[in-house]
């Protein structure tokens, strides 16, 4: 009986299991020793009851760290406890909506005088997510608070949110960076063809760029046109935003290197000046001087010699909401975040049954009389993809509306789930369409004969000879092309159906070509401009709601979950913090595993994608 062919997908899932077995390995020997300390540990943070307490007139520090995200990856109880003892992660993710609530009841909260953004650790991330943070902190400042941003360094992500602040400070030794946006990868071409690597290759669209660097040695044209104006686009949203909030022109941001140089030179070589000089920041000041300005403001604080403050973590925690039983009809808000995988996916990805079956939760629930579909992916499995989109439509046979909301991206698959929304709302710096599709198998029969490793035998089909050990025949080739280019008119029909459009329009403005939510508004393939509250009364407006709640449907936890979730919590502030570091081999270790587990993850029956790899900026 003959050995079943390794085929790339098994390769990369047996090496994900190897790896994945010396990780678990190493933090169980890690782990053990220190199980009696963390019951010691534990048995105190039940029986502790310390309380954050807000002073009068105390300022909020907005001390974000991480990545903004709209859902958060489901992660281990363990490992979510040593993160959670590092406070601050910088590596982490940051939940939106948590994000928003704490601004919006800081700024309802008489205790709060002020809100201060600290963001050294905020990781770079979607333009969208921080315009959004922003238009809250505008609603703050309505209420009479100021905001104030301070900051040693700011990256252009962090200095795009610092702009909302009435006022910001940098250090005197910091500087501003706002560099503007670029779109490189690596190319493989050559190094295949010297290992002897053959990749087949089949798409449909003179954009669909995400299988170029196996058949190229550099960007194509096509790819660099698309490209170009997409960050064009991109870049007009933050230098229009930054420059708005600054009182200044879109110009004075992303100089070359002529007009940086001039305005160096008029700051004696200090960056700091420069950015006085060129209306980035407000004032100069060291920790010091901050702390006597804040005192100034806000008054001392009754321990310590800083100034009245509580921290984010601190504050949220202390004002988020009680779980309540809703009492009013509801709009549903379902988040499909991540790559669009088969099966049940946890949190953090959309998985083609479990998202399925969030939509058709909520179809069922009697309560919900309408939909928002959350959308932040650059898509992934077509078959997977089209098992959301039945539960979009069967919502809405239902009479239940369904309004997406797109947030930093909803691209290629992320698109194809959100077509047949009733409504559709993007952001203006939104990566969106790449409506195209493509399949790709890579062979490595050259590449073992030059090892002097040969296969042969005997099959009843073209099909069942489909091994990586093997080349393509032509028939097999062509039927996988036709294939390819039915998905493709499949994709434009949709899209040509749901947006009320000709093929000949879709098909021009599609090519697995990526837009910016302003172009997509033009375009037809997004109905408005506007952020998650925009849809949300949008799809109350379609239900006939006039007085509703909102409830994120989401997968239930059981009791011992729950139990679990809280028990991790309390005892997070007990662990020792020497327990939550890790080695750099254990960090490279999480890094080798992630790249592996992404590429093992990609899962269609047919092996076909509808993915956009170039989203992001």
């Amino acid at each position: 009986m003959s050995a079943k062919p390794l085929t790339t997908k098994n390769t990369l899932i047996l090496i994900w299991n190897v790896i994945n077995f010396i990780r678990k390995l190493v933090l169980n020997l890690v782990f053990f020793p220190l199980f009696f300390l963390l019951l010691i540990v534990f048995v105190v943070a039940l029986f502790s009851n310390d309380e954050v307490k807000v002073d009068d007139g105390s300022a909020l520090v907005l001390n974000l760290a991480g990545r903004l995200v709209d859902q958060k990856q489901e992660i281990d109880p363990i490992d979510a406890l040593m993160k959670q003892r590092q406070g601050r992660d910088a590596n982490g993710e940051l939940l939106l909506n948590d994000v928003l609530y704490t601004i919006d009841s800081a700024a309802n909260d008489k205790r709060i005088s002020a809100l201060v953004l600290d963001l050294a650790d905020l990781a770079p991330g979607g333009i969208t997510k921080l315009q959004t943070i922003g238009h809250h902190l505008e609603q703050f400042k309505k209420s009479g608070k100021p905001v104030i941003a301070i900051g040693n360094y700011y990256n252009q992500y962090q200095y795009l949110l610092a702009t909302y602040a009435d006022t910001i400070y940098l250090n005197p030794q910091g500087m501003v960076t706002v560099e503007g946006l670029s779109s490189y990868r690596q190319f493989y071409k050559s190094a295949l063809d010297k290992l002897k690597v053959n990749t087949h290759v089949f798409r449909v669209g003179t954009y669909k760029s995400a299988v170029e660097p196996f058949i190229r040695d550099d960007m194509s044209d096509a790819a660099k046109e698309a490209n170009s104006a997409l960050l064009s686009d991109i870049w007009n949203v933050y230098t229009t935003t930054a420059a708005k909030n600054r009182g200044i022109q879109p110009a004075d941001f992303g100089l070359d290197a002529e007009h940086y140089m001039t305005a160096l030179n008029a700051a004696d070589d200090r960056s700091a000046v420069m950015a006085v000089n060129m209306k980035w920041v407000d004032q100069l000041a060291t920790a010091e001087q901050f702390r006597q300005a804040m005192i100034k403001l806000v008054g001392k604080a009754s321990k310590g010699h800083s100034f009245k403050q509580v921290d984010y973590y601190d504050y949220a925690a202390l004002m988020a909401p009680a779980p309540t039983i809703i009492s009013h009809d509801a709009v549903g808000i379902v988040v499909a975040k991540g790559n669009i995988l088969n099966g049940n996916q946890p949190a953090g990805a959309i998985g083609g049954d479990s998202t399925s079956a969030l939509l058709r939760k909520a179809r069922f629930d009697n309560k919900i009389k309408a939909v928002v579909l959350r959308v932040d992916s650059p898509g992934g499995s077509a078959f997977a993809s089209e098992q959301i989109r039945q539960e979009v439509l069967a919502l809405k046979a239902a009479g239940k509306p369904v309004v997406v909301s797109m947030s930093s991206l909803a691209a290629s698959g992320g698109y194809w789930i959100s077509a047949s929304a009733d409504y559709i709302y993007a952001n203006p710096a939104t990566l969106t369409g790449s409506i195209g599709i493509f399949g790709m198998l890579t062979t490595f029969e050259d590449s073992l004969a030059a090892l002097g490793i040969h296969t042969d035998g005997v099959a009843t089909s073209d099909w069942s000879t489909l091994s990586v050990t093997r080349p393509l025949s032509d028939g097999v080739k062509e039927v996988i092309q036709r294939n390819i280019e039915r998905g493709y008119l499949d994709f434009i029909s949709l899209v040509a159906k749901e947006r009320h459009m000709t093929l000949e329009q879709v098909d021009k403005i599609a090519q697995g070509r990526v837009w910016s939510g302003v172009k997509a508004k033009e375009l037809g393939l997004v109905d408005d401009l506007g952020d998650e509250d925009a849809a949300v009364s949008k799809a109350a407006e379609l239900a006939g709601l006039s007085n509703y709640d909102t409830r994120v449907i989401e997968k239930e936890l059981t009791p011992e979950q729950l139990f679990m979730q809280k028990l991790l919590t309390n005892v997070a502030a007990w662990v020792p913090a020497g327990i939550a570091h890790t080695s750099a081999a254990q960090q490279l270790l999480g890094q080798l595993t992630s790249i592996a587990e992404e590429f093992a993850s990609f899962d269609d029956p047919n092996h076909v994608y509808l993915y956009c790899d170039s989203c992001s900026y």
